[in-house]
């Protein structure tokens, strides 16, 4: 069994995962918030490992739940003893002694583990950075250097939020680095000091060719270990730049190739999703000299129209702008474009450094099976903090591990050749039927509603009991994805078509 589900996020939707969690000061057994943590980031069966063998919360008097911020609604003492008693039996193996399976590199250049902050605001001071490589994270993409002058509107993010708050999608008309170029090259120069085996990515955006070339040259000087070429914001004030780039060919070539020129260190370009085949301006990127590529970045976006107002978000003194679209929503739009570049052959052996929605280890994992060698995180780190490097690390540690999977390295790519960009491979003569268990089943009707209205009519209800019409059901699924209480699964029996 690989990482199992006895516990997920649904299991705990009241946590909001404090700042110097109480439960954690209260309990003297262990940190009830860290097990807490990991369960929300799909990291379960390390959680459960790192608890106490015997249930220490049988008999306790639950003072982590007194001293809950929301006491009384987050069940901490049940979800412990669910880890202890149901999770850490089902574990396959031991949590690893070491993380060597994580090692890698980036054109080359060592890396301890696959995780970089991504080029943006959680990557803008020295502090910042500092405390993410104290953390654990493998490096940064420092937030993009240039020598505009940078306004920032204010307000400047927005969401969209799920049922208990979370974001779910996330909206920025944020721009580049507002400091000069002569603090961020400092900046540079203290962190390669003081954290000489972290891996400093320098994103730069220039005007024109001078300025490609000498932003990256200055880079180098200054203890960058590899560039990242912003072709790709979407919030740049002046036409031409960003993701205007992006969209041409020609100008991604001219531009990767002015950079180049310049420097000895990588090169990586860094394209725009806003389009419809990134393998374009990858193609012309590889032409001009690139070692690499990162994508994706923002996805163009309006969310949130007020209906008073009629002012989307966020609204800045009544007026608002496309924006830059970021988030786990976006993760399925970025797997895609992952894909294609991993898919072409022209491109064979650049570097992919892919980001887009990575919030778990579970979403990391999907990035390298189709390409990405390297995965650079924002959004998660803007709602959860640095602190989500530990289990990013330690479930796909684990993951590998129980796989026996001696590198990250060995499958980055391992999910390319099953798909396909076009759905003429797939075999359309048979039929997987689901099936219900009924102990988990809590007789709610949504997968005979869901059948009903949006399938096949095959769901009948008896008794609050759900009941497969075998002659009407097409397989479609769609009754697994409504279940609430998952007590819907593929079954075993598959018939073909006469």
């Amino acid at each position: 069994m690989l990482m199992t589900n006895y516990l997920n996020r649904s299991d705990m939707l009241t946590c909001v995962l404090c700042a110097d969690a109480p439960c954690a000061k209260a309990c003297q057994h262990f940190n009830p918030a860290d097990a807490l943590r990991s369960v929300w980031f799909d990291n379960a069966d390390v959680a459960a490992l790192r608890l106490p063998e015997n249930n220490v919360c049988m008999n306790c008097s639950g003072d982590c739940e007194k001293a809950c911020i929301k006491a009384g609604q987050v069940p901490i003492k049940k979800l412990m003893s669910k880890l202890i008693e149901t999770v850490r039996p089902q574990a396959e193996i031991a949590i690893p002694q070491n993380e060597d399976r994580l090692k890698t590199e980036i054109c080359g250049i060592p890396i301890e583990n696959p995780f970089l902050l991504s080029s943006s605001v959680v990557a803008s001071t020295y502090d910042m950075c500092a405390r993410a490589f104290e953390a654990g994270w493998a490096g940064a993409c420092f937030k993009t250097i240039c020598s505009f002058d940078i306004h920032e509107a204010s307000p400047r993010f927005s969401a969209i939020t799920g049922d208990n708050g979370t974001i779910i999608g996330f909206k920025n008309i944020e721009q580049l680095s507002d400091h000069s170029v002569a603090e961020n090259m400092h900046i540079f120069r203290e962190l390669k000091k003081n954290y000489p085996n972290k891996f400093i990515l320098a994103s730069i955006m220039g005007a024109d060719e001078a300025e490609w070339e000498t932003l990256a040259k200055l880079c180098e000087e200054n203890g960058a270990d590899a560039i990242e070429l912003n072709f790709s914001c979407p919030n740049m004030q002046e036409d031409g730049l960003g993701s205007d780039i992006g969209q041409i060919p020609e100008l991604v070539e001219k531009y990767t190739a002015a950079a180049k020129r310049s420097t000895t260190i990588p090169v990586l370009a860094k394209l725009t999703p806003n389009v419809q085949s990134m393998s374009t301006a990858a193609e012309a990127a590889l032409r001009g000299g690139a070692d690499g590529l990162a994508a994706i970045n923002t996805i163009k976006s309006i969310i949130g129209v007020n209906p008073y107002t009629f002012v989307s978000a966020p609204a800045v003194k009544g007026k608002s702008a496309v924006g830059g679209y970021s988030g786990n929503a976006v993760k399925p739009i970025a797997l895609r474009f992952i894909s294609e570049l991993g898919q072409n052959p022209t491109l064979k052996g650049m570097h992919i450094s892919g980001m887009g929605g990575v919030e778990t280890w579970r979403d990391a994992l999907e990035f390298i099976l189709l390409g990405a060698g390297s995965i650079q995180v924002t959004t998660a780190v803007m709602q959860y903090g640095y602190r989500i490097i530990e289990d990013l690390k330690s479930g796909l540690n684990y993951y590998l591990t129980q796989m026996n999977i001696k590198s990250v390295n060995d499958i980055v790519g391992a999910g390319l050749d099953s798909l396909s960009d076009s759905t003429d491979v797939l075999e359309r003569d048979s039929i997987l039927f689901p099936m219900f268990d009924k102990e988990q089943c809590i007789g709610c009707g949504r997968c005979v509603i869901s059948c009903n209205d949006g399938g096949h009519q095959a769901i009948k209800f008896d008794q609050r009991i759900p009941k497969l019409d075998g002659s009407k059901c097409v397989g479609c699924h769609l009754c697994m994805l409504v279940c609430l209480a998952h007590a819907i699964v593929p079954g075993k029996k598959r018939i073909t078509k006469s």
